[in-house]
């Protein structure tokens, strides 16, 4: 006896705005001044006008104060959604990975080697991300529900590099040259100063254990 074939189970629909809670939207807040940050950036190097370094610079701060927001707003509300650990590992690559990247570039540190390095410094703060999100089950306490340290110092901390860039700027060493001026090695320019992206980022994916906050 033929028993009839069961329906296809019709796909789930997924409600994307419905799905956000509070303080997925302070992470996207995160990511809107990221992507504002490399928008600025790019309009200085068009433009070469002051202000819109300042503005891509100061977006970073900004974001840095959403993503400290949105885990306390989760945590205080108790409410947090499906997306919302990948919401902030995205916002988190752009704002704390690309945009420092983007202003490192805009400021001068333009050599081949430099490039180099900027690339590899967004490449860590990836991995960073990717590593957590792997190993945060792993590195929860039990007890309290949550994690207890970093592995690698956190992508956020890239933000110390946008405040030396900004100190640097008012102070008049990033022009007409960055400061340290620049060396050529094997036909390929290098700024000195690039090589803070290269500290910061090797410090994301070393095992160094820093506690959380």
């Amino acid at each position: 006896m033929n028993l009839p074939e069961a329906a296809p189970s019709k796909p789930r629909r997924f409600s994307l705005i419905r799905s956000f809670v509070f303080a997925d939207f302070l992470t996207l807040g995160n990511g809107f001044c990221g992507s504002g940050s490399v928008l600025a950036a790019m309009q200085y190097l068009v433009t070469g006008e002051d202000r819109w370094l300042v503005i891509a610079m100061a977006l970073l701060p900004v974001a840095l104060v959403f993503d400290f927001a949105d885990g306390r707003v989760a945590r205080w509300r108790h409410r947090s959604s499906a997306l919302g650990a990948d919401l902030d590992s995205l916002a988190d690559v752009i704002s704390f990975g690309l945009a420092p990247a983007a202003l490192g570039f805009a400021v001068g540190l333009r050599g081949a080697l430099d490039v180099v390095i900027l690339l590899y410094f967004v490449a860590c703060g990836i991995s960073r991300l990717a590593r957590f999100n792997a190993t945060a089950d792993a590195l929860t306490d039990e007890k309290s529900g949550k994690v207890k340290y970093f592995e690698g110092t956190p992508i956020p901390t890239s933000v110390l590099i946008v405040v030396l860039l900004g100190v640097l700027h008012f102070c008049g060493q990033l022009a007409p040259a960055p400061w340290l001026g620049s060396r050529e090695i094997g036909g390929l320019v290098l700024h000195p100063l690039t090589i803070i992206y290269a500290l910061s980022g090797s410090a994301m994916i070393s095992t160094i254990r820093v506690p959380k906050i």
